[in-house]
């Protein structure tokens, strides 16, 4: 099986396992799809941690509002009363003023506080380097787990301007945010390797050979952004490695240039009329009063 460690810039994204006969116009809207699939995850990590901590989201005409300012324009939140979460709430005000300040209580928060660590250690980039590859399949349920975390906390379900349903429907609205330029679109988005575009209408065997034993590093772009940079020659593991072995020469040297020590000339195979003793016959003679 071929192996792609998958790149966005620089910034490792994950492993996929593939084969020499993947057609790309396959292979590419996959590749997309699970690096949009972990931005999706992300999102919902920081929501679902919001969540936790203050509860469901109000109206968009209610946010960011005081509580006098909501008086004064008799604003009310129908949808607070509806999504109660299980076993009751405890007040906890929310400073950006984006949640209703109900936030579900502590053994509530810490199903859902743990699920989305769970969700996030199986699409975190340590499994580049515990050579793991993702799946489509690995952010499918991921995303299960998060979707029943807050069914079991919200029975009810959220509001439907609440992010995290919104992310659940994929019917999220990024536009104006900075997640907006971090998604790829399937239809145009772009893989690179070796300074070359892969053409959805090539096979990856077209560029890398029949050799199923292959790695290799390629990265996802947008469509227009020109050619990524090319890898560096040495990682910055190798580069503290090289530095480590020329200190430790360098050192070696200045110790070997500081030595004036001449206690070797005292050695059998410094002295040089040893050849000329050996033949004589008196090697090793010792001398005793």
């Amino acid at each position: 099986m071929v192996i792609l460690h998958v790149k966005k810039g620089d910034e490792s994204q994950f492993l996929y396992e593939t084969t020499c006969q993947s057609k790309l116009s396959d292979l590419i809207p996959q590749l997309i799809e699970i690096y949009n699939g972990r931005l999706k995850i992300e999102r919902l990590n920081y929501e679902l941690e919001e969540l936790s901590k203050h509860g469901i989201s109000l109206p968009g005409n209610m946010q960011g509002l005081t509580e006098d300012q909501i008086s004064d324009l008799k604003l009310h939140d129908s949808w607070a009363d509806k999504c109660y979460p299980t076993g009751g709430v405890k007040e906890s005000k929310d400073p950006m003023g984006k949640r209703n300040g109900q936030a579900p209580l502590e053994k509530m928060a810490e199903l859902i506080n743990r699920t989305r660590s769970e969700a996030m250690a199986d699409i975190s980039k340590n499994n580049v380097m515990a050579k793991t590859c993702l799946t489509q399949e690995t952010i499918k349920n991921a995303l299960d787990k998060l979707r029943g975390a807050v069914m079991i906390v919200y029975p009810m379900g959220l509001p439907p301007y609440d992010p995290i349903k919104q992310e659940f429907e994929n019917n999220e609205d990024l536009s104006g945010t900075q997640a907006s330029l971090q998604v790829l679109d399937k239809d145009t988005g772009q893989l690179w390797w070796a300074g070359k575009e892969l053409q959805r209408s090539n096979k990856l065997e077209d560029y890398i050979g029949k050799n199923e034993k292959t790695k290799i590093v390629a990265k996802l772009q947008k469509k227009g952004q020109g050619v990524p940079s090319r890898e560096p020659v040495f990682t910055e593991e190798d580069k503290k490695q090289m530095m480590s072995y020329a200190y430790k020469k360098q050192e070696e040297m200045k110790k070997l240039e500081a030595d004036d020590d001449v206690s070797y000339m005292n050695s059998s195979w410094a002295d040089p009329h040893s050849l000329k003793r050996q033949f004589q016959g008196v090697r090793d003679v010792k001398w005793r009063p």
